[in-house]
């Protein structure tokens, strides 16, 4: 049993019991933390941030205010998560029955953020529905992205604003995808993909693909491709002036 009052300076703090806290940690007022939690050394918790039940919290982690991390998250060592980020949401998952009734499928899964990894503001990584959604180490990740349930996201990739990514999709190593990108749920991106911003990726792709567009494809058959519809206007006023020529003639 750990005496807070004498090691610890919490002022309207909520700390639950059989936590474990380590060594110089910082946790500012207003938090929660729940039962069964550990928070290694060095740790900083700012204000008004939740830590559900059984999660763990890696040495020299930084999170900061009004952050919510849920129940059986595992957070690796060096992360850094901004403000009003959720990690551990219920992933979107429903069973849809006769007379259009969603039945809403209990999402008994976890999160697990692995060393190094950064995550921006407004972020939402939801649970597994069974397992775990996995952000991997040194993944950095932008601002209003949404990761959802058994995502798997490899080492050392960013994640750019505004990118969604659905359900059970898994993202290689050394992946970069820009802002505003989609990515539908069940597909594999291959290690050290490019996808430029705004894309919608539908299907899978192997290692090393430059995608852009929508639907997603290789980046130089796209820039062609829109390389020629520009040229269209143009097109249509030759072909104008040929009918004219043709009817003068006849």
């Amino acid at each position: 049993e750990y005496d807070y009052q004498k090691f610890y300076d919490y002022k309207n703090v909520y700390i639950s019991s059989n936590v474990k806290i380590g060594q110089n940690v910082s946790i500012s007022p207003f938090c929660y933390i729940g039962q069964n939690s550990f928070i290694a050394d060095n740790v900083t918790i700012m204000s008004n941030c939740f830590i559900g039940d059984n999660s763990y919290i890696g040495q020299n982690s930084k999170i900061y205010p009004n952050v919510s991390i849920m129940s059986d998250s595992q957070i690796g060592q060096n992360v850094i998560i901004q403000s009003n980020t959720v990690i551990g949401s219920d992933g979107y998952g429903y069973i849809q029955t006769e007379g259009n009734n969603h039945y809403k499928i209990p999402q008994i899964g976890n999160v697990i953020l692995e060393d190094k990894v950064e995550i921006g503001s407004n972020v939402s990584i939801d649970r597994a529905t069974i397992g775990s959604t996995i952000i991997k180490q040194g993944t950095k990740i932008d601002n209003m992205v949404h990761i959802a349930h058994n995502v798997s996201i490899g080492e050392r990739s960013l994640i750019v604003a505004q990118t969604g990514i659905a359900g059970s999709s898994k993202i290689g190593d050394d992946t970069v995808i820009a802002g505003q990108s989609g990515i539908a749920g069940h597909l594999n991106i291959g290690n050290q993909s490019l996808i430029m911003g705004r894309s919608g990726v539908t299907k899978s792709f192997p290692a090393k693909s430059k995608l852009s567009g929508f639907p997603a494809r290789d980046h130089k058959a796209d820039f062609k491709e829109k390389a020629l519809i520009k040229k269209i206007p143009d097109l249509i006023k030759e072909i104008e002036n040929l009918k004219v020529q043709l009817a003068n003639k006849n």
